[in-house]
């Protein structure tokens, strides 16, 4: 149950009541401190200002009508017409044991079509920092719409056409070996850009490879695809180490549109959205000016003939809201691209190639930035590649695990040091606000204090170690009787669960579940300083056994939404 959603369902239902009008909102939230109550309606100051009443006596009115006697021991009205409730311990002990331990929240009962388009490198280099909050990111809103029982279709959009192609497999043709080439994705691209860039010859040749890779000449088709391979293989390496759902069923690259984009151009064209520009084809929108009020246009065509990006992913669009049926599509790309978005999803929109049901979200990020202030990169000015980010977060992890526990075998601290090197990188990213830029720091993201992925996992570990102390089966079956104030604060903690994961679902916000499981963590640890477990006894006890369990089940599946693996041992 989501009872925040629940109880303002219900004070709405009042608020209309009273009021004759049907837009009324409670505006429930979690009440900041326990004195006043559990949560906490706000929404009748809202209401008595636009009926010209007291705003006190309005509250009144609507507890004195308002029955949740099923939730509350009491409902108080404070301030102005704030209206604090009480959450039962009997009813929240009959929540906690009626959870199914297996799931832990009811799965939706209106599963809907959701396509994610997430990560999505370019296939000419080697995966580097740029990609890593797209793809940590998405995979875990990707994570927790599956697990709540949507119809999820993952769509990993890779960058597999355009001229740099052309410069790639000229290059290769020219290698003695291409293979062992491909074998440094990074230096391969660097000899062929080079060579592009200083030897027009070359790039005469690279030229002419493009039209015959896009005329569908057998050699460069061969060739570029020999590349993609290797490429792709390169990047489900990346994934399979951040721990990243995705796999090659998943990839839908830019050339899968190919023989769509025409088609895209002659329906804007029959509709009269094209306009020609400077000899460009463009859809010009009033909604969309420059600085000097002039319309900006979305080009679709350029003067050579030649697509660009938004023709793509308007035949993108197409492709998952009239063939795959999407409800939602949502497209994890970094902030920079917001007016991109914005251009193109109006343009799918008039054109009908989105039907006013699907709704096109563009979820976007911010840049992770260095201790300067600056997008993070090496010493020397060049883009740091995933795969030595990740080797230096398990080597910094390792170095944690040595001095803390020296007497632990080499298999168990390598063990350790990889979830806690690639689950650091991940959560510190994961916990910032996705549309906020943040300072890339080694020591704060491995510290063991704070919302940290260290802290997480110890904090699961450490409830896993009260079971192993007292031999006792973490699995079993235990009631809980909440009684006293930190009881009550844990296992309402815990229902609540559901509420964040229904605001993840709609906001596709994965910070909101980090804090969640980092207030849930600290709330266990003064449950466990305040109430004895092992040395309690009876039903005591058994009680608070069932909250130890609970919470571990919680903080695993929590993590596990993250894309963060769990450890038993620390």
């Amino acid at each position: 149950m989501n009872l925040k959603q629940t109880l303002d369902q219900k004070i709405s239902l009042v608020l209309s009541d009273i009021s004759g009008t049907s837009d009324c909102q409670a505006l429930v939230n979690h009440s900041k401190s326990t004195q006043f109550g559990d949560y906490q309606a706000n929404g009748v100051m809202a209401l008595a200002k636009r009926l010209k009443q007291n705003p006190r006596e309005l509250a009144e009115k609507v507890s004195a009508k308002l029955d949740l006697n099923e939730f509350a021991e009491k409902v108080e009205i404070a301030g102005p017409g704030f209206i604090n409730i009480f959450i039962s311990n009997e009813f929240i002990s009959q929540q906690v044991n009626a959870l199914d331990k297996t799931q832990l929240v009811v799965k939706t009962q209106n599963a809907q079509t959701i396509v994610i388009d997430y990560s999505s490198p370019n296939l000419a280099k080697e995966m580097h920092v740029g990609h890593l909050r797209g793809t940590i990111i998405g995979d875990a809103i990707a994570r927790t719409f599956e697990w709540m029982g949507h119809k999820l279709i993952r769509q990993n959009h890779f960058g597999d056409w355009g001229t740099q192609f052309g410069m790639l497999i000229t290059h290769m043709l020219e290698q003695d070996d291409a293979t062992t080439e491909l074998s440094n994705l990074e230096a391969f691209y660097r000899a062929s850009k080079q060579r592009f860039d200083n030897d027009p010859d070359f790039a005469t040749r690279a030229r002419g490879n493009v039209v015959k890779l896009q005329s569908g000449d057998e050699q460069c088709l061969q060739l570029w695809k020999s590349f993609i391979d290797v490429s792709i293989q390169h990047c489900q390496e990346i994934y399979q180490k951040l721990n990243i759902t995705l796999t090659e069923t998943d990839v839908v690259p830019e050339s899968f549109y190919n023989n769509k984009l025409a088609g895209i151009l002659e329906s804007l064209d029959k509709q009269g959205l094209l306009t020609q520009s400077d000899g460009a084809r463009c859809v010009f929108l009033d909604a969309f000016k420059n600085k000097e009020g002039e319309p900006l246009p979305t080009i679709v065509q350029k003067s050579d003939g030649g697509y660009l990006y938004a023709t793509t992913d308007l035949a993108g669009i197409e492709y998952r809201c009239q063939t795959l049926h999407a409800n939602r599509v949502l497209y994890v790309v970094d902030a920079r691209q917001g007016l991109h978005f914005q251009q193109v999803f109006t343009v799918a929109k008039l054109a009908g190639f989105a039907d006013k049901e699907c709704s096109l979200e563009h979820l976007s990020y911010g840049t992770m930035m260095g201790k300067d202030g600056k997008p993070f990169k090496t010493r020397s000015g060049d883009t740091i590649k995933l795969r030595d980010l990740l080797g230096e977060g398990i080597e910094r992890a390792y170095s944690q695990v040595e001095e803390k526990n020296p007497d632990l075998s080499e298999k168990e601290k390598q063990k350790i040091a990889n979830v806690v090197g690639i689950s650091a990188i991940k959560y510190a990213d994961l916990a910032k606000n996705r549309n906020s830029d943040y300072i890339f720091d080694w020591d704060s993201m491995l510290s063991f204090e704070g919302n940290t992925a260290p802290y997480m996992l110890y904090a699961y570990a450490r409830i896993h170690s009260i079971f192993r102390r007292a031999e006792l089966d973490i699995d079993a079956d235990y009631r809980i009787i909440v009684e006293s104030p930190e009881e009550k604060e844990l296992a309402l903690k815990l229902l609540q669960f559901t509420e964040v994961v229904d605001a993840l679902l709609e906001e596709c916000y994965p910070n909101q579940l980090c804090l969640y499981l980092y207030e849930l963590a600290g709330i266990f640890m003064s449950f466990y300083e305040a109430c004895p477990v092992l040395k309690s006894e009876g039903q005591v006890k058994q009680s608070r056994l069932g909250l130890c369990q609970l919470t571990a089940l919680t903080l695993k599946q929590g993590l596990t939404l993250l894309g963060i693996e769990t450890l038993k041992k620390m």
